[in-house]
């Protein structure tokens, strides 16, 4: 560890459509909330960032706006963005240390162009950090999943987040064969919304799809009993409130096509890996991870539609900002193949 490293603190985020996870060296996990944050119109002053702007959701008076600053994996909103990132950070690091010595590791969808690279580096320089290095999402997902990349082997990598799914084949620390998609548990939410409005007239919110997706969705039959749920939403012709009761049949149905795109694209990236890494692949299995992984019976899909085993890691949701965090040290040389961003006062 060098003289800056003793005396510097290194943080990893997973800067995620969904939910923002930090990790801090030496910490571990220590902040893990929803991407959302509360401001009063005009001036906007910051009324609540995280847990509590979700539950605001759809729900505010006139005068407050209930946001998610990010939106299919790249910031929608740079000023909402950076006071998010700035709140979260000031949660763990002090502010005498934020500006003097933070260095920041984020995770980023490889399919993000440069001004949207860019606007997260913007981001969170103004939030304070001194120096600011991004990383491919599938990249950090793979180093906080242990998977051994230095190897001169095979490794895929399906990183399934709330507004992109990113599919990458790794060996010796880098990506060979790499896509992402804009589809996400974002995308599996809003099937959910459409479907049930078409099928039966019922208007439903975002938070509710999440709920039913989390309770009763399903990509494949795992051979238990059909599960059903009831939720309320708004009949689309009386336009007042209404039950209705769903089974995890429907919700199959209705996610049908994201999660067709998602498979297709497991399958795409496979077709273009070279011979000797896609036997690797089939040794070792695809390893997933991210939020929408965890979708009931999506990893048996893949599975039976490649023909390769699938591992569904321990703890999807947090292998993105820990990779991120521990690349630090997997990578010594920060600027290594990458491009290092100081601060922009500097």
């Amino acid at each position: 560890m060098g003289f800056f490293d003793r005396f510097s603190t290194d943080v990893g985020i997973d800067l995620g459509t969904c939910n923002t996870l930090i990790y801090v060296r030496g910490k571990g996990i220590v902040v893990d909330e929803p991407s959302v944050i509360a401001v009063e119109k005009g001036t906007k002053r910051v009324v609540a960032v995280g847990a509590e702007a979700k539950r605001m959701l759809w729900k505010t008076p006139k005068n407050i706006i209930a946001i998610r600053p990010l939106a299919d994996g790249v910031i929608a909103d740079i000023d909402s963005a950076e006071k998010m990132i700035r709140y979260f950070v000031a949660k763990v690091v002090p502010r005498h240390q934020l500006f003097k010595s933070t260095r920041m590791k984020i995770g980023i969808p490889s399919c993000i162009t440069q001004v949207e690279r860019r606007a997260v580096i913007e981001a969170a320089l103004k939030a304070g950090a001194k120096e600011v290095d991004v990383i491919e999402e599938s990249l950090a997902a793979a180093i906080g999943a242990k998977i051994p990349i230095d190897e001169p082997a095979g490794h895929m990598v399906c990183d399934i987040g709330g507004g992109t799914t990113e599919v990458s084949v790794i060996s010796l620390g880098g990506m060979v064969v790499t896509s992402s998609i804009r589809v996400g548990g974002d995308k599996f939410d809003e099937a959910i919304v459409k479907h049930i409005l078409q099928v039966s007239n019922l208007n439903i919110g975002q938070q509710t799809a999440e709920k039913i997706k989390i309770q009763i969705g399903n990509a494949e039959t795992d051979g238990t009993t059909n599960e059903k749920m009831q939720v309320r939403g708004t009949d689309a012709i009386t336009h007042l409130p209404r039950l209705l009761e769903i089974d995890s049949l429907e919700i199959r149905e209705a996610l049908k096509e994201p999660v067709k795109k998602v498979v297709d694209e497991v399958k795409r990236t496979l077709g273009k890996t070279p011979p000797e890494l896609a036997a690797d692949i089939i040794e070792r299995g695809i390893v997933m991870t991210g939020g929408g992984s965890m979708l009931k019976g999506l990893s048996k899909l893949i599975s039976k539609e490649t023909g390769v085993p699938v591992i569904l890691v321990e703890k999807p949701l947090e292998c993105v900002a820990l990779g991120a965090g521990q690349a630090f040290d997997v990578f010594s040389d920060v600027s290594s193949g990458r491009m290092v961003y100081s601060d922009i006062n500097d």
